[in-house]
């Protein structure tokens, strides 16, 4: 089997993450890739590491219609503006994996009021599907519109998700603090983001921090007997890549570390990309960069429980997981073109 793929906005970090992948991929077919400031020129001229594995054209986006029929296109496009184009792509019959946060809220209300504008197509809300394998594996199998999930928001669900369905954690409780590379600001130059300013340095993320704390608490809602409230802060720090959160809950009732184990291992034991640890043994960020792996370990002390997750914010935090969910979609083997280990040191 093979399909035929597009990607918009392919001149990012995740738009060069997605190419890294999917050229590997047995299955797939690039067949366009769009970028407004590359217009024009090669794609291995922009990102040279792609020599000899792509050389399409960049293209602009004013042409979407005339760039040739996919079966996926992923969107690495901004929030806001991804909408527009994920709608024109369901109406030709393209199914569209959008990284952006355009269709993760199931309540249209919560995203006008994170990103300050009305959501022009609230008719397609209903039919997203939130994309992390791991817990919504069937929906995503069918699904023509996924709504990949935000990188902090993914370390943290996956994290608490085997808690909160078990009812195990006292959902006023739970804080969670992530520290993470710099690419997660995205690859357009800022004042942050130079060097002097960035490097041997940490600082606070407060945009991340609003946005996908309220990402990660929808979605663990729905396992919830209630509304979850999460304190949330990201900061970012003078690496590259790679989230490591903690997360900080405390337990309805005393439990054994072995209890804790178990239910981890009942729900991720099977999972191909998530990795368990030991009670009071946890990942570091070099074990799973370049990766699409989250590791997962925790410590208890009495009712407390802290766990700690780790992953690429550029493989499982986004384009990783977006492959995960296109071969799902198109029935391929799920771990196709993801199987590498992280790359260390």
């Amino acid at each position: 089997m093979s399909i035929r793929a597009g990607i918009l906005g392919a001149t990012g970090y995740t738009g060069a993450e997605l190419l890294r992948l999917l050229s590997g991929h047995p299955g797939v077919s690039l067949e366009w890739l769009t970028s407004e400031k590359f217009a024009g020129r090669k794609i291995d001229e922009v990102f040279p590491h792609l020599r000899g594995f792509s050389d399409l054209e960049c293209r602009s986006i004013s042409g979407l219609k005339d760039l040739g029929k996919v079966d996926v296109a992923f969107s690495c496009l901004p929030h806001g503006s991804s909408m527009h184009f994920t709608a024109r792509l369901l109406e030709a019959g393209v199914r569209v994996i959008d990284f952006s946060a355009d269709f993760r809220f199931r309540n249209p209300a919560i995203y006008e009021r994170l990103f300050g504008s009305t959501h022009k197509y609230k008719t397609l809300i209903d039919e997203a599907v939130y994309g992390i394998p791991e817990i919504f594996r069937d929906e995503i199998r069918n699904s023509r519109l996924l709504a990949n999930p935000g990188c902090f928001a993914t370390g943290v669900i996956l994290g608490l998700y085997p808690l909160i369905s078990e009812g195990l954690v006292d959902v006023g409780s739970i804080a969670a603090d992530a520290k993470a590379g710099a690419s997660g600001g995205g690859r357009a130059p800022s004042l942050p983001h130079h060097f002097p300013e960035s490097n041997e340095n940490v600082r606070v993320n407060i945009s991340a921090s609003d946005s996908q704390g309220p990402e990660m608490e929808e979605v663990l809602s729905l396992f919830s007997q209630t509304d979850i409230g999460i304190s949330f802060m990201s900061h970012t720090l003078s690496i590259n890549r790679g989230i490591l959160t903690t997360i900080y809950s405390v337990l309805k009732d005393k439990v054994a570390p072995e209890y804790i184990s178990g239910i981890y291992e009942e729900y991720y034991g099977g999972e191909p990309f998530v990795r368990l640890y030991a009670s009071d043994k946890y990942p570091g960020i070099k074990d799973v960069r370049y990766s699409n792996v989250c590791g997962i370990g925790f410590r208890l002390k009495q009712d407390r429980l802290i766990a700690v997750a780790a992953l690429d914010n550029l493989v499982k935090g986004a384009s990783g997981q977006a492959v995960q969910n296109m071969n799902i979609m198109f029935g391929f083997e799920e771990t196709q073109s993801l199987g590498g280990s992280g790359i260390y040191p």
